[in-house]
């Protein structure tokens, strides 16, 4: 924020730094490791008297001073000049807070290039004794110097009580101080070894040669296993989240954490086979191959230390960015005015990707590149538009702590996302799809009021029934629609019929064979546990079929009804129009005749985040290549293998593993139910959004090809906010149910999630999904006619299943309040974007007009004289 960004844009800073610092600080522990095997070797040379072994130690002394002192003192100053250009906030923090201890360490760095000097150029010009004595000087000095550092660095991964105290002492002696200078120790002891191996296997004497190439094998092997024991206490005094995220968050540290020990291993295995003697032909490269062995447990140690305190480059101090948490609130104040080198201030449509381009360089160009080596930010967003870059720029730093938060407003956000998108990846900004959606005719059927005896009143009771057809894959919306009815005897006190009956349901021309989508039948079974025939569903039910009578409901009822939005030539079709036939069982006539909606779509925008397109025409269906990025990010995210299980021909439904209340399926308990997991999780990149929101998952876009908000709320502007709330309300009151069963899981995705329907997350009620909905009667109160400028069912809901919508009947408690209002999201007088009344079917078929049935005084549909206004049904009924 206060300083300017070395755009090193090909690689990214994070490259350089990473590659410097392995180097050097492979170096550097061989500096401490190798002062005291040349000590040792020296003083073995004295007591065996051996003249080859003294002069050994005196060629190696000259490697060594090349190696540590020049090499290794320009690889230091590269390390200091790369961090001061690439991370001068985190840079200046260290050398503030411990600038005594710099000053130390620097002392006895003085002290190690004195003493190595007068080492190396003394040899056979001093006694042995005082030679020895510069030796062991050189040591001392080169191991407290690791001892300083290992102060400063350490408190980068674990502060302690630095973090708010900001004491000198409590950052020196920080929780990982001493596992970490007893690792650090022995990686320098074992490093010598390998070291001594380079000038080992060029030493003349053969009978010399072997006793100092057994010696490095010594030194290499017996330091392994106290590496592997001071290894584990260091990661034993990591924070429990640090360590969750070494060995189970981060699927980046993952390889490098699974071949630490591997490559230890070989080292093992090499060094004791360097102890065979073999030929000079085979030792050297088997010498060269355990430096660069040694070099990989360097390297893959210091990547998962620097890894594992991610987001930071201090821990609890600053983040990777640069930037100080304390700094800024994520996705509020703006970035830009306050970025001291930012060219641009505020963001308009002009400068849009230019302010964009700067912002990339603040906060993402420290860690990745483009193109590069390392964190290329094309292999995470190459896939997806710029909605969905914000989305992940939205929730980076919430519930995956890799990654720090997104500072600045959600202008500047999306002006990022903006710039990723078309100026680095090279695609089009996203353009809203806009479905082409042709009128259907809505074949109202004949009535006739003077002949008719009965009146069959019909519905779909899920309103709108989304499917996930990921062919192969998973769903989490197993296919299956439902229909119920009530047949009704017109008479003067009207008679709801429910014997000698039989009512059946038969699919439109072009929806009766949907063995041509059967694959997507297949998911069922692993929660239904049936295996469907050829145009069935699991449940049994084909495009044709038999309701029956339900004795709890009072309905004719068939559920699991194998609907799909496609006609067999391939047209999209969300709202196919069932006919629905009563007939008497004893001589077959039919009684009454209607049609009803059974709406099904799939239209889900998941390739917004997840990469891929709409399956079917461009406007609706999940694609392989968005449901096999699903996969891969729930396997990454959760430990799954439900991509392998897939490519076996295993797929399964969510439902599973997810408890969910819509198919009464209990699955695991400890895991979050389906709703909350879904909402809640995704509520974290989608936060700060209006109904958008909404119609990132569910088929409501105002412009897509299903449009599923179609009833007479829709058409008075009442949207999904007024009934459900934001979707940070809606998840936050799905999840606080979950987090009073006691899952943990639920505070870790509110933790991040503010509400916006009231002040404060304890005021939303929880409520069980699919149990408990908002109750109609909140707005409609006594049955009347809502203040729609105040109306607002949120926060109140239902007891039970028992009160739901879907459930309820009129106060005879034979006709169910959809029979006569319409289903959910399409309640009278419906607006279907298919055909103006093809939800109003019913309405147009016994009244002639659109609205609920028997509103308008039409009793008439079902009595057979004139009512004298009474109301029967419900308070306020009778009206004009």
């Amino acid at each position: 924020m206060d300083y300017p960004v070395w755009q090193l844009a090909a690689t990214g800073g994070g490259f350089w730094i990473a590659l410097i610092a392995t180097v050097h600080v492979f170096v550097a522990h061989f500096a401490v490791g190798g002062g005291l095997f040349l000590v040792l070797t020296e003083a073995r040379g004295h007591r065996e008297n051996s003249p080859a072994i003294l002069d050994y130690v005196k060629s190696h002394t000259k490697f060594f001073l090349l190696v540590t002192m020049v090499f290794g003192g320009l690889s230091g100053v590269g390390i200091w000049f790369t961090i001061a250009v690439l991370s001068p906030g985190g840079t200046l923090t260290l050398v503030n807070a411990f600038v005594w201890g710099w000053a130390t360490e620097w002392t006895f760095f003085l002290g190690e290039i004195a003493a190595l000097l007068v080492y190396h150029y003394s040899f056979g010009k001093m006694a042995a004794k005082d030679h020895m004595r510069v030796g062991w000087l050189y040591f001392v000095f080169a191991w407290l110097s690791l001892f300083t550092i290992n102060g400063i660095i350490g408190v980068m991964l674990t502060p302690g009580a630095w973090a708010a105290t900001n004491d000198f002492w409590d950052g020196m002696f920080n929780p990982s101080f001493w596992p970490s200078l007893v690792f650090r120790s022995f990686l320098a002891f074992m490093l010598a070894g390998l070291f001594g191996f380079v000038t080992a296997v060029r030493v003349r004497d053969a009978a010399a040669r072997e006793r100092v190439v057994r010696s490095c094998v010594r030194w290499a092997v017996l330091s392994l296993p106290c590496l592997a024991l001071s290894g584990w206490w260091y990661l034993s005094v990591l924070p429990e989240s640090t360590l969750a995220f070494i060995l189970r968050g981060s699927a980046e540290i993952t390889p490098y954490l699974a071949a630490l020990p591997v490559i230890a291993v070989l080292v093992g295995v090499f060094a004791l086979l360097m102890a065979v003697r073999l030929p000079l032909a085979v030792r050297t490269p088997v010498a060269a191959l355990l430096l660069v062995l040694g070099f990989g447990v360097v390297g893959a140690f210091e990547y998962i230390r620097e890894a594992g305190r991610r987001p930071f480059i201090i821990s609890e101090r600053m983040w990777s960015t640069g930037i100080m948490p304390a700094q800024a609130e994520p996705l509020s104040d703006p970035f830009l005015p306050r970025a001291r080198w930012a060219k641009n201030k505020e963001i308009t449509e002009k400068n849009r990707l230019d302010a964009g381009r700067e912002l990339y360089a603040f906060q993402c160009l420290p860690c990745h590149s483009v193109g590069g080596p390392m964190k290329d930010i094309r292999k995470y967003t190459g896939m997806i538009g710029n909605e969905g870059v914000a989305a992940y720029i939205t929730g980076q730093g919430r519930i995956f702590k890799q990654m720090p938060p997104f500072v600045g407003s959600p202008a500047e956000r999306d002006a990022l996302a903006a710039h990723i998108t078309a100026n680095i990846n090279a695609r089009p900004l996203d353009k809203p799809v806009v479905a082409d959606i042709k009128p259907l005719p809505d074949a109202i059927p004949a009535y006739d009021p003077g002949t008719a005896t009965h009146v069959l009143l019909s519905w779909c009771p899920l309103g709108l029934k989304c499917i996930t057809d990921a062919d192969g894959f998973f769903s989490f919306l197993p296919p299956g629609s439902a229909v119920g009815a009530v047949l009704i005897r017109r008479d003067v006190v009207p008679e709801v019929v429910t014997d000698g009956v039989e009512i059946t349901y038969a699919a439109p021309e072009g929806f009766k064979h949907p063995s041509k989508h059967v694959d997507f039948w297949k998911y069922a079974p692993s929660l239904i546990g049936k295996q469907p025939k050829p145009d069935q569903s699991a449940a049994g039910k084909g495009p044709d079929g038999t309701l029956a009578y339900n004795e709890t409901s009072k309905t004719f009822e068939a559920a699991g009804i194998p609907v799909v939005p496609f006609s067999d030539d391939g047209s999209i079709n969300p709202y196919p129009l069932f006919t629905v036939t009563a007939k008497d069982t004893a001589t077959g006539a039919v009684l009454a005749e209607t049609r009803t909606v059974m709406p099904v779509s799939t239209e889900m925008s998941c390739f917004t985040c997840h990469g891929g397109a709409f399956r079917k025409g461009g406007v609706m269906g999940i694609s392989d290549v968005t449901a096999e990025g699903i996969l891969a990010v729930h396997d990454k995210r959760s430990g799954t293998d439900l991509a392998a299980r897939a490519a076996a021909g295993q797929p399964v439904s969510c439902q599973s593993c997810h408890p969910d209340a819509l198919f009464d399926a209990t699955a695991d308990p400890k895991l979050l139910n389906l709703s909350a997991a879904m909402h809640g999780f995704h509520v974290n990149y989608l936060t700060g959004k209006g109904e958008e929101a909404c119609a990132m998952c569910h088929p409501d876009s105002p412009t897509g090809a299903t449009r599923c908000q179609r009833d007479n709320h829709a058409q008075k502007g009442i949207g999904c906010p007024r009934c459900h709330g934001y979707l940070e309300d809606h998840a936050i009151s799905v999840l606080l149910s979950e987090k009073a069963a006691g899952k943990e899981r639920a505070d870790i995705l509110m933790k991040h999630i503010a509400p916006r329907s009231v002040a404060k997350a304890s005021e939303i009620t929880p409520r069980r999904a699919w149990i408990q909905e908002p109750d109609c009667l909140t707005c409609h109160t006594d049955f009347q006619t809502p203040d729609l400028a105040t109306a607002r069912a949120f926060n109140t809901w239902v007891k039970d299943r028992s009160g739901l919508y879907r459930g309820r009947k009129e106060d005879t408690g034979n006709v169910p309040c959809m029979a006569c209002h319409g289903a959910p999201h399409a309640t009278y007088a419906a607006k279907n974007p298919y055909g103006e009344n093809r939800d109003n079917i019913q309405p147009m078929q016994y009244m002639g007009s659109a609205g609920p049935i028997g509103g308008g005084k039409r009793c008439d549909v079902c009595h057979t004289v004139e009512m004298e206004g009474g109301e029967v049904h419900h308070p306020n009924m009778v009206k004009e």
